[in-house]
């Protein structure tokens, strides 16, 4: 039998297939230090200052969005404040936001179940919070 010619665009079966990046695997160009996206949804960075004047969400501090609570860091009232407040401000619900590190540190890190990165980010930039 007479082999088939390659198409001019064919890769050889011993070569592998670099795989997409950036923009060809769809994934956002620009992105808040922030902010990632993960498969269980995005992942947002937090610096959680407990004892505020008043609840507010700051701008970047560092590679992490900057939260000021007044609840106190006792008996997580201070973690419960900051996923009432990320909730209201966002339009989350408090079950869709859920802590998943440094659950006794100043340093967070957040999983919103379901939700882009990219949309996410640009209901930060809406807010005024970038």
């Amino acid at each position: 039998m007479a082999k088939k010619p390659k198409s001019p665009g064919a890769k050889s079966p011993g070569r592998p297939v670099p795989a997409p990046t950036g923009a060809e695997a769809g994934a956002p160009e620009c992105l808040p230090p922030c902010l990632r996206a993960q498969p269980e949804g995005a992942v947002l960075s937090v610096h959680l200052q407990p004892r505020a004047s008043a609840n507010e969400i700051g701008g970047l501090h560092g590679a992490e969005l900057r939260v000021r609570v007044t609840a106190p860091p006792v008996d997580s009232a201070a973690n419960e404040a900051l996923v009432r407040l990320l909730a209201e401000t966002l339009g989350f619900s408090k079950g869709a936001i859920r802590i998943v590190r440094g659950h006794t540190s100043r340093h967070k890190q957040l999983v919103f179940s379901g939700a882009a990165a990219p949309a996410l980010a640009a209901k930060l930039a809406a807010a005024g919070m970038l």
